[in-house]
């Protein structure tokens, strides 16, 4: 697989496994797993401690991931000042970058640093954003993620009342731009994800803490 590929899988959700549920003491094993039960992309949350409260990995740890995982990085930045730090992760194999409109710092200069080194710009938008202000940087942008928990942590209950916003995504945007999400995405509320239309689903716990990663890749596709 082309690690800048889009979803093309039949009509159906690409399943993105969010490496920071899982075991990171048998970090190999754990992505040659999902690899083989059929995920189609990593996700890799970036988080700086000021942008949300929480702290996790930084480049040299996505470069790593680059070596071992045959997946595409959907790397998602949850941090001040993007541009400070789009260049390191573009050259440690990041096939997505993942920017927020509510962070500090030249968002439109980022996304246009992003698509230059060649990888694909994204925005991701909190809970309480609306999807109006997607429209400042839309002509940038090939991928929305809209986020169905608070960014932070793993584990959190979706806020059922921001899947409306994939349709009016789809509405104003365009059939061109690609629908993530992020958040909560479990068995019970998968199929309402589905229906929403996103292309996209980014899922942590659901994956990780499943006794049978095949499974539960399979059973969020649909």
């Amino acid at each position: 697989m082309n690690k800048n590929s889009a979803p093309v899988r039949g009509g159906k959700p690409f399943i993105a496994p969010s490496v920071l549920s899982a075991d990171f003491a048998k970090l190999k094993d754990e992505i040659q797993a999902i690899e083989a039960a059929g995920a189609d992309w990593l996700h890799v949350d970036i988080m700086d401690g000021d942008f949300v409260p929480n702290l996790t990995m930084g480049p040299f740890i996505v470069e790593a991931l680059s070596r071992i995982c045959k997946l595409p990085l959907d790397c998602h930045l949850m941090i001040q000042h993007p541009e400070r730090y789009v260049e390191a992760f573009a050259k440690s194999g990041a096939a997505t970058l993942t920017v927020h409109p509510e962070a500090l710092g030249d968002i439109h200069g980022t996304l246009d640093t992003i698509r230059k080194l060649g990888v694909r710009p994204a925005m991701a938008i909190k809970p309480a954003t609306p999807v109006s202000v997607v429209k400042h940087y839309i002509d940038q942008i090939d991928m929305l993620l809209v986020m169905t928990v608070n960014p932070g942590f793993s584990g959190q209950k979706m806020i059922v009342d921001c899947l409306p916003k994939y349709a009016e995504a789809r509405a104003t945007y365009g059939p061109d731009l690609l629908l993530e999400i992020d958040g909560g995405v479990m068995p019970e509320n998968v199929q309402a994800v589905r229906d929403a239309g996103v292309q996209i689903i980014v899922a942590a716990t659901a994956i990780f803490k499943a006794p049978d990663y095949n499974k539960a890749v399979a059973e969020l596709r649909g």
